[in-house]
């Protein structure tokens, strides 16, 4: 690097984070461009808009700006027969932005962006590291001739790519480099890298930053920061969040966390030590006002970061329970039912989770629900950890059965094993993409709907046949749940699909957590006042103001009003216990219209959990 980078030496100052720009793609099809478009290519055919984007992000505040160069890459072109003009492209990418900067009233930087090849490197892929850093050299190249201040490697998946974008800018030029990653919503990359791994290859890799980019909203990379610091605490670091978890609304991709939002965590940032602040995916000039209002009126010993999740440990006696399932006798003799959610571990240990089931146990859970690879992400197979439950404690367990990822020979083998093992309670779901998980290109096919799993369950396996008709040998005895939402977005929708469920014999239902009881009961009494069929009403214990923000803004389906938000923050350091206030509040405007509750302890908190369920059982 070179010690006259005015970049290292803004960092140098130590005056507070440079604050970054947004997104470009977002606000360029904001504007009209289609994602089926080479974003890249209108440096050359339509600059003015380009141009034009960069001068609201500098009038938002911006400080950093980054070339539209992302996809600029030999691979990326060739998709669309642009592959000749990869000089071209990045060399006038960063001339634009460059403009844009020089005609700010302050000093405003320009980084030339560089974005992943797009293609797998070995040992994942074919392309061998030669040539991905021969591809990268190629942009880099076009990018220091169009003179930027660094260069930034951003939303990189693989420690192989990173490692060889950043040696090959340290090859073309002396100038800084900020290497950034992005991560899956359990805090790992695609290929399973750690925070902590993630920091200290882009560390020894020679990067002047470490970064991390795109992932889920601010919440989660607040986290990843705090881990990454740890891991190598002397170092530079940039966080540039989406702005959360996107979901498609009408056919267009949507994202929660508004431009407050981030205001307020432009703060945490600066607190949990960024050095650089700014925004990826679904983030937009307002977003980049919110924070560099929040940063400019707020005094540093004013910025805050959320607090410490503990989690509890108890000791295990291992009891060898007669196995069976109850909630149907339990549901119809009229008790109130509680469900709790755990998930299984992604490795070999089940210790915390058998304290966590004990736990439950002391308090009275009625039954643990078994979640199947949440959130895509590799995990324990749910029949073991349903087999070890039923073993181990006097709970009985509801098993979560996604249809994705499975034909007709996988479903139907797997219900005979959980069966085999003692599993009388599914809960018939579709299941996460894999897309969003940590083996994005794993096979998401599916030979049945939820409908169509819950039919061939109860009108098939519980009669004693399989989906071909042949005879099992004698029949199952599911009890089938499936999902219901009370506040859907479409409610004709939710309608027609609340109708199949019920033709094809669905047994109990589960919701999203709910936190305005009365929508949802309005949702029942208007579309569907003779049910028919028991609901346990989801609940989910806010654990602190934070928690409840991230939720709200970053978690579609889920709307959190204002008052408990308010309720968590006035709390302070009692806000977990407040949230078990909260809940048992929501539970009993419930107990008029649902049968039970189905509770999902965030951050593994079983102990809040069981407060709820004390409660009522010390009545």
């Amino acid at each position: 690097m070179t010690a006259s980078s005015p970049f290292l030496t803004r960092l140098a100052d130590n005056t507070g984070p440079i604050l970054a720009d947004g997104a470009m793609g977002t606000v360029l099809h904001d504007r009209g461009v289609e994602f089926t478009n080479c974003f890249d290519e209108l440096n050359l055919t339509n600059p003015e808009l380009v141009a034009d984007i960069h001068a609201e992000y500098i009038q938002a505040g911006a400080q950093l700006i980054m070339s539209n160069t992302f996809g600029a890459n030999r691979f990326r072109l060739a998709e669309h027969g642009l592959e000749e003009q990869v000089t071209e492209i990045n060399q006038v990418g960063v001339q634009l932005a460059r403009a844009a900067a020089d005609n700010a009233p302050e000093e405003v930087l320009v980084a030339g962006d560089v974005g992943p090849l797009g293609v797998r490197l070995a040992p994942f892929g074919r392309v061998q590291l030669e040539e991905a850093r021969a591809a990268f050299k190629e942009q880099i190249a076009g990018l220091v001739a169009g003179k930027p201040d660094l260069i930034l490697i951003e939303t990189m998946t693989d420690l192989y790519e990173v490692r060889e974008a950043v040696l090959a800018a340290k090859e073309i030029s002396d100038l800084p480099v900020l290497a950034s990653m992005t991560f899956t919503r359990d805090d790992r990359t695609l290929l399973g890298d750690s925070p902590a791994q993630v920091a200290q290859r882009i560390h020894a890799a020679g990067a002047d930053v470490i970064g991390i980019n795109c992932s889920g909203g601010p919440s989660q990379l607040l986290r990843i920061l705090s881990r990454m610091r740890t891991a190598v605490p002397g170092a530079l670091y940039s966080v540039m969040p989406n702005a959360g978890w996107p979901e498609q609304v009408s056919g267009r991709i949507m994202y929660p966390a508004g431009p407050d939002y981030f205001g307020d965590y432009a703060l945490s940032f600066r607190h949990a030590g960024a050095a650089i602040i700014g925004g990826c995916c679904g983030t937009t000039p307002q977003h980049i006002a919110a924070m560099h209002a929040a940063l400019a009126n707020t005094a540093p010993e004013d910025y805050t970061n959320g607090r410490q999740i503990r989690v509890l440990e108890r000791s295990v006696e291992s009891e060898d329970p007669e196995r069976g399932s109850h909630l149907a006798e339990k549901l119809a003799s009229g008790r109130f039912v509680f469900s709790v959610e755990i998930h299984p571990p992604r490795g070999l240990s089940t210790k915390k989770l058998l304290l966590g089931t004990q736990l439950l146990a002391e308090a009275g859970a009625d039954v643990i629900n078994i979640a199947d690879s949440p959130m895509a992400r590799m995990r324990m197979s749910p029949w073991a950890v349903c087999e070890l439950v039923n073993r181990t404690q006097e709970l009985e367990t509801t098993l979560h059965f996604p249809t994705r990822g499975r034909n007709l020979l996988r479903i139907q083998g797997d219900l005979l094993a959980a069966h085999a093992l003692g599993v009388r309670n599914v809960f018939v779901v579709m299941g996460d993409p894999t897309a969003i998980g940590d083996y994005p290109e794993a096979m998401d096919n599916y030979d049945l709907a939820p409908t169509g799993l819950i039919k061939l369950i109860k009108q098939g396996f519980n009669v004693g046949l399989d989906h071909s008709g042949s005879q099992i040998g004698q029949p199952t005895a599911f009890y089938v749940g499936a999902a219901l939402n009370l506040e859907p977005k479409d409610p004709a929708r939710e309608l027609r699909v609340l109708k199949r469920k019920l033709a094809n014999g669905t047994d109990f239902f589960l919701t999203q957590p709910i936190y305005s009881p009365e929508q949802a009961k309005a949702f029942l009494d208007q579309h569907a006042p003779d049910l028919g069929q028991p609901i346990l009403a989801g609940i989910l214990p806010l654990n602190n103001a934070r928690h409840a923000a991230f939720l709200h803004n970053e978690v579609p389906g889920i709307h959190i009003p204002e008052g408990i938000r308010a309720r968590l923050e006035a709390a302070g350091e009692d806000a977990p216990q407040e949230g078990v206030r909260i809940a048992i509040e929501l539970i009993d405007q419930v107990r008029e219209w649902a049968a039970g509750v189905y509770l999902m302890p965030a951050f593994a908190r079983y102990d809040l959990a069981a407060q709820v369920i004390e409660h009522y059982n010390t009545d």
